[in-house]
């Protein structure tokens, strides 16, 4: 049979032509003797080819080494370690999780018919897994502070099947897969479709369902653990971060965005498996081309170490046979669309359409059976090829270690979906393809059991289940798990690190400024400041952070091999081992996953600490929503400041920086308390909240502040608001006072503001007073807080008595309509609305639309949200 045709515009390498064959033989004999010479020999080996590259380069050969080694296993055949396990016990073991894992997402849409689920990905994935759950993954006890995780998302049913065999979910459990809300009201649990901390939080870890952020936040993770130990607060050393993705979730940009730091990093602690099955969501990931190749190039190019696993056991024979090397020839010319179809078809089928390409390769399947044929493995089932793999990584010193896995997407699903197009989708299998899985997998299941989808456990005392509490106990116990027991922290006293912002006596600062300096106060102190990390994107000196390279020093994994240019100023930049500062560079989806371990140190490490990450708030929530939002499901502790915030404070930037949204966004994060503070004294008393509810009580909540690089006189704080700041809005003062009479009726308005435009609003109201209208003026620090607190107002108490909502009691002691304003769009002060007293006007005014580079002033004269505008409004309503 001939070959495939080759695609279109996919060209064969150049070759030069031997001229000297003799010659070619010498150097080749050469080089096998040394290499063979001894145990030191293929060590040697490496060192001749790296002198050769080096003179090749210096005599301008114009020679460069490929990135793509041939298609086969970087593990050989002699350097695979014996396999520690029971090989049969881990096979029917795997099996049964198959199997588990299958009849929990079948039976969910035999039910219900639409709750979706998937079976392909965790076929494809289960050996790679039960490897890593046997011999690898270590959890958390008295000795090993644990390994983290990160799991190829929709696999999850195969975590949660290997969780029932373990005891730590129930069948009731596994029988209300998706089906969260109806497991509660059973009174059991329901089990998400992904995993996802919030939803279960004493078992998952890390959410990965949304694809590209499981692959960044592992690598900050190994990072920050690097962090922890060269800062000396706590010794990771001995620990890994595993994440098993897949192929189709490497295009995604995030996945691919930190492979170089990882690199640069020397992060040896960090191993991922990619799971190259071929296919996307719906076809080949790259039907014309190989990813395997392809991801080669791209890791090892980026400085990893890579291990291709890409043939299983059955395939030894056969390349030990094939002295023509035509196999290797053969797998050259395949692409992975025709890789699919060989997946999806039986041993017949591979015999005449792979081996029957030429009479070599028909020569190595002589004496095969189709079955034989049918049966040959990808390397990503073999589970001794897999822990072959899986050592060589952990072994490995120096870089981190990338393996990838070839499989078979929906592996074991035979004619229902083995390889095919749809297999993603495929949650239904009818009576004949459910005893063909019974039977591919041998399982210890009747007719019956198999129709109806029975789950399966072995008796305690099985083998089966000896073997499988025994390995997880020799490895720490069992895994996924969460933990959040950590210590509380001191706090220092407030006035301790913002008196001058307490008490400025009107000085003009900037709420950035204010930030910085308490920040500065706050690293000083011995129970709290060696817990914070400053974390910023490439912009410290534009929030006037420069002072703290000396204080702190910026982390770096190798202290500081230069004379900084500026080494003379009081503000030099300072790199260091124990740097304090993580500094990102341009990368706000890398400052942000270094957040994220940092505020998740808890519940990952079981240590506390308390991450400040300042960053144009524009480049927050809209850039890295998704991130936040998977920060979230965390359960994170933590601080998000978003600096020059608003549409009109950061003038001459424009459109692309001037933020109008940002905590629009904020409010639609639950476990997020967002605040707009104007002054010093506000951002203060809300940062020793933040710190109280975090540090001390250790509530699962993280805060968003946003702060103005605008300068402007700063109030004293009167000390009976404190709360009140906390809550959402205090009167911060009354206007036109001094024009109430006996006699005459005055009128009155009330006027809201946050952030910047509470200067405007200010400054509006004396408009008023000069024309005779009083008026309340309400400093809001936080829009979402007094919009939640409205809503809890409206749903029923306990014992039936409803309250008001603060926001209408502090507007109370106010009359007359109510102008609201703010530096974003007007939808955030429109979530007030229905909490405004009845009977009282209300209108907003927003900065809606796109933004421009311009004044301050006129900025805020074109949005409408100054202060002649604001009174205007305000006449208008009475």
């Amino acid at each position: 049979m001939n070959a495939p045709a080759r695609p279109a515009g996919l060209q064969e390498p150049l070759e030069m032509t031997d001229r000297d064959p003799q010659e070619t033989a010498e150097w080749l004999e050469a080089f096998t003797a040394l290499v063979q010479s001894g145990p030191d020999g293929h060590a040697r080996g490496r060192y001749i080819l790296d002198q050769l590259a080096a003179k090749a380069r210096t005599l301008g050969s114009g020679w460069q080494p490929g990135l793509n080694t041939p298609y086969c296993n970087t593990i050989t055949v002699d350097q695979q370690p014996v396999f520690p396990g029971d090989l049969a016990l881990e096979e029917r073991l795997a099996s049964l999780m198959r199997w588990n894992a299958l009849a929990m997402v079948v039976r969910a849409n035999q039910a219900y018919g639409d709750l979706g689920g998937h079976i392909a990905s965790y076929a494809s994935a289960a050996d790679l897994f039960e490897v890593g759950f046997n011999h690898f993954f270590h959890a958390r006890d008295a000795q090993h502070r644990g390994d983290l995780v990160f799991f190829q998302p929709h696999s999850a049913p195969g975590v949660y099947a290997r969780a029932f065999l373990e005891g730590r979910l129930s069948e009731q459990e596994l029988a209300h897969y998706r089906q969260e809300l109806q497991g509660a009201a059973c009174g059991s649990r329901g089990l998400p479709s992904y995993p996802h901390p919030c939803l279960m939080p004493d078992f998952w870890q890390f959410p990965t369902g949304s694809m590209g952020i499981g692959p960044i936040s592992s690598i900050y993770h190994a990072r920050f653990m690097q962090y922890l130990t060269h800062r000396q607060l706590l010794d990771c050393s001995g620990r890994k971060v595993w994440g098993v993705f897949g192929d189709g979730e490497m295009d995604e940009p995030e996945s691919m965005s930190a492979l170089t730091l990882a690199a640069r990093e020397n992060l040896d602690n960090l191993v991922w498996v990619v799971n190259c099955n071929l296919q996307r969501l719906d076809g080949p990931v790259r039907g014309n081309f190989r990813i395997i190749d392809e991801l080669e190039k791209l890791f090892a190019g980026a400085g990893w170490n890579v291990i291709k696993l890409v043939w299983g056991s059955d395939w030894d024979g056969l390349f030990a046979r094939d002295h023509s090397g035509a196999l290797l020839q053969a797998f050259a010319r395949t692409v992975d669309g025709q890789m699919q179809t060989f997946a999806a078809n039986d041993g017949r089928y591979n015999r005449e359409h792979f081996f029957g390409q030429n009479p070599a390769l028909a020569r190595l399947a002589q004496g095969m059976t189709d079955e034989q044929i049918d049966r040959l493995k990808r390397g990503g089932h073999d589970l001794v090829k897999i822990h072959a793999a899986y050592a060589a990584a952990a072994a490995h010193r120096g870089q981190p270690s990338v393996i990838l896995a070839h499989t078979k997407k929906g592996y074991g699903m035979g004619s229902a979906g083995q390889g095919k197009m749809t297999t993603h989708s495929q949650k239904k299998f009818d009576e004949h393809e459910l005893i063909e899985f019974r039977n591919r997998f041998n399982l210890p299941l009747s007719d019956e059991q198999a129709k109806a989808l029975a789950f399966y456990k072995p008796a305690p005392d099985s083998p089966e289940m000896q073997y499988l509490h025994s390995r997880r106990q020799a490895l720490g116990g069992y895994l996924p798990r969460r933990q959040t027991e950590c210590e509380r922290v001191t706090l220092p006293d407030l006035h301790s690190y913002a008196q001058f912002a307490m008490q400025p006596g009107g000085k003009a600062m900037s709420t950035t400024m204010a930030f910085v300096r308490m920040l500065g106060q706050l690293l000083k102190s011995p129970s709290l400041g060696p817990r914070i990390v400053p974390i910023v994107a490439d912009e410290a000196r534009t929030f006037g952070m420069a002072n703290l390279f000396k204080q702190v020093g910026i982390y770096s994994s190798v202290g500081q091999r230069y004379a900084p240019e500026d080494i003379g100023s009081v503000l030099s930049y300072r790199e260091a081992l124990d740097g304090q500062i993580l500094e990102e560079g341009i990368s706000e989806a890398g400052a942000i996953a270094s957040w994220t371990a940092a505020a998740t140190a808890y519940s990952v490490h079981g240590l506390a600490m308390l991450p400040f990450y300042i960053y144009y708030s524009m480049f927050g929530f809209q850039r890295v929503g998704d991130a936040i939002w998977a920060a979230a499901d965390q359960q994170p502790r933590g601080f998000l400041l978003g600096a020059t915030s608003g549409r009109t404070t950061l003038g001459g930037e424009g459109l692309q920086h001037q933020d109008g949204s940002s905590h629009l966004v904020a409010a639609t994060i639950p476990n997020c308390k967002a605040y707009d503070p104007a002054f010093a004294c506000e951002l203060a008393v809300i940062l020793a909240q933040g710190m109280q509810d975090m540090m001390v009580d250790q509530r699962d909540v993280f805060y968003y502040i946003t702060l103005m690089n605008e300068n402007y006189d700063q109030p004293d704080l009167s000390v009976e608001v404190a709360t009140q700041i906390i809550r959402g809005c205090y009167v911060f003062e009354r206007f036109g006072l001094e024009t109430t009479t006996a006699n005459t009726a005055v009128p009155e308005v009330t006027l809201l503001g946050s952030g910047a435009i509470l200067t405007e609003v200010i400054q509006a109201a004396r408009i008023l007073a000069a024309q005779g209208v009083r008026s309340s003026v309400l400093s809001v620090t936080s829009w979402s807080e007094l919009a939640r607190d409205g809503l809890a107002c409206q749903t029923p108490s306990q014992d039936g008595c409803d309250r008001p909502s603060f926001l209408a009691t502090q507007l109370a002691s106010t009359r007359g309509p109510i102008v609201a304003a703010s530096d974003y769009v007007r939808a955030v002060p429109e979530s007030l609305r229905a909490f405004v007293p009845s009977g009282r006007h209300y209108r907003t005014l927003g900065t809606d639309g796109f933004g421009r580079s311009d004044t301050r002033a006129q900025l805020r004269a074109h949005f409408g949200v100054n202060a002649e505008h604001i009174a205007r409004t305000a006449l208008a309503c009475l």
